[in-house]
């Protein structure tokens, strides 16, 4: 008899989300039933009054448990599909609910006399030899790292994570943000060195699976856009439509940002400060209707994170411009490719305790951090594929008759850094005409900087070079 009630369900459309009309056959009595999934012999099932909702347990198709016909909002319409009478959680919970788990694990270890063990992903470095298969991505893990009270070197490292995961723990239940120099200032002795609170961000970022913005640790924003935008952030608007020249800071909480309003024809990234304030003083943002960002250098996460927002909102072409030297290269791939660089290396309340009886543990021991670079977890959030190089290009050396005062030699450091970004494989996968552009630097042995083509004349970069250059296409 229940095979065969479930069988005429499925046979009338019924599926996991609907509600049934139940005249009797269940435990408590109710006029609407919502299917939440079917299982063997029966359903699972959450029974509505008119008072309250029940969550029942699995239930049995009995004998003339199902009277006359049940109601299928997908046919009739009548009644809208209810997922689920729970309110849907916050974006920190989360996160909060993944910090208490592994406090409470740590604790448990603890109590029982084992020697807790924190097993955190890493991410592989660019391959470097262009000439193998690839294996490189900052996508998936390539290996664990394993950090454990038994050895002395990495208790040390222990201790700052746990601090500054009481520091995250307290910004999230307060629904308050902080820097990262403000976590370093509240632990200096401890900390020692602002990079140390760095990797232990990075660290807590693997381990609870989210993005630096999600723990609600924010940077002090470097970067300024200008030209055809309006888009608001907590309440505040942002119009540079009325004054396309005049440069706004980059938003810290870009999570935060909406209304996002442009009738720019595209986005052109600067590398320096200084070109921005030239092509903002020769209004070039108003004559060519587009929208100019700075990173003042390398930037931060907060001018990537907002470029890729500015793109995957707009969908607008976007252009990179940098020095002719081995940094404004990097940059240019910082933009396009992201940081993959190996990583060397109430009732909560009650775990607010708990961490600092572990963190008691710990700061007996203090031992030297090891040197390590910036890991790249988070970079397929940030990173700009579609971006292209528009300039300059070492082969600008003759097109544009340069002269040679404005050449610097490469430097053996320019050298030794450029011979490495050769080898790194996605050059030569991806974008085989910037190797080739690199090749030339480094034969030719010079370098110059954007403001070099001023010799032709002051306004030469903007009302010249820039718009020849999107116009003919010529970008790689």
């Amino acid at each position: 008899m229940g095979v065969a009630e479930l069988e005429t369900l499925k046979a009338g459309g019924a599926s996991e989300g609907d509600r049934l009309k139940v005249d009797r056959g269940w435990e408590q009595s109710g006029d609407w039933i919502e299917l939440l999934r079917f299982g063997g012999r029966g359903f699972w099932g959450r029974e509505e009054s008119q008072n309250d909702v029940v969550s029942l347990k699995h239930q049995p198709f009995p004998n003339k448990a199902l009277v006359g016909k049940f109601i299928n909002p997908k046919m009739e319409g009548k009644y809208r599909r209810r997922r689920s009478s729970q309110p849907k959680p916050e974006p920190g919970d989360s996160v909060k609910n993944n910090i208490k788990e592994f406090t409470r694990a740590i604790v448990e270890d603890l109590c029982k006399g084992r020697s807790p063990v924190i097993s955190i992903d890493r991410f592989s470095s660019y391959c470097t030899n262009s000439d193998s298969i690839c294996c490189c991505s900052s996508d998936f893990p390539n290996g664990r790292e394993i950090l454990t009270f038994k050895r002395e070197n990495q208790v040390h490292r222990i201790d700052v994570l746990l601090r500054v995961l009481l520091i995250v723990q307290k910004l999230l239940q307060e629904n308050k943000h902080g820097s990262k120099r403000d976590i370093y200032y509240m632990h200096p002795a401890v900390f020692s060195d602002q990079s140390v609170v760095d990797r232990a961000i990075n660290d807590i970022c693997i381990l609870m699976q989210c993005s630096r913005h999600n723990l609600n640790v924010v940077s002090v924003g470097k970067g300024f856009v200008m030209g055809w935008l309006r888009f608001s952030e907590s309440e505040k608007i942002f119009d540079c439509i009325n004054r396309p020249s005049t440069a706004h800071p980059i938003p810290v909480h870009v999570e935060e940002v909406k209304d996002v309003v442009s009738v720019a024809k595209y986005i052109l990234v600067v590398e320096k400060e200084s070109v921005f304030q030239r092509l903002a003083n020769d209004q070039f943002c108003n004559k060519n209707r587009c929208i100019v960002i700075t990173g003042r250098g390398y930037p931060d996460i907060p001018t990537r994170r907002f470029l890729r927002l500015l793109i995957d909102t707009l969908h607008l072409p976007a252009y990179c411009l940098v020095d002719c030297d081995p940094y404004g290269f990097d940059i240019l791939c910082t933009y396009r490719f992201g940081s993959m660089v190996r990583h060397l290396d109430t009732e909560l309340s009650t775990f607010h305790a708990c961490l600092y009886i572990i963190v008691s543990f710990l700061i007996q021991s203090k031992l030297t951090l090891l040197l390590f670079k910036q890991m790249a977890y988070d970079s397929k959030n940030l990173r700009v594929p579609e971006i292209k190089w528009i300039g300059v290009f070492p082969s600008d050396f003759d097109k544009y008759c340069i002269p040679n005062q404005c050449f610097l030699p490469l430097t053996p450091e320019d050298k030794r850094k450029t011979e490495s970004m050769l080898r790194r494989c996605y050059l030569q996968r991806e974008v085989p005409q910037w190797r080739v552009e690199l090749e030339v630097m480094l034969q030719r042995g010079v370098k110059f900087e954007i403001e070099a083509l001023s010799v032709r004349a002051l306004s030469f970069l903007s009302e010249e070079y820039l718009p020849s250059k999107i116009q003919g296409g010529l970008y790689i």
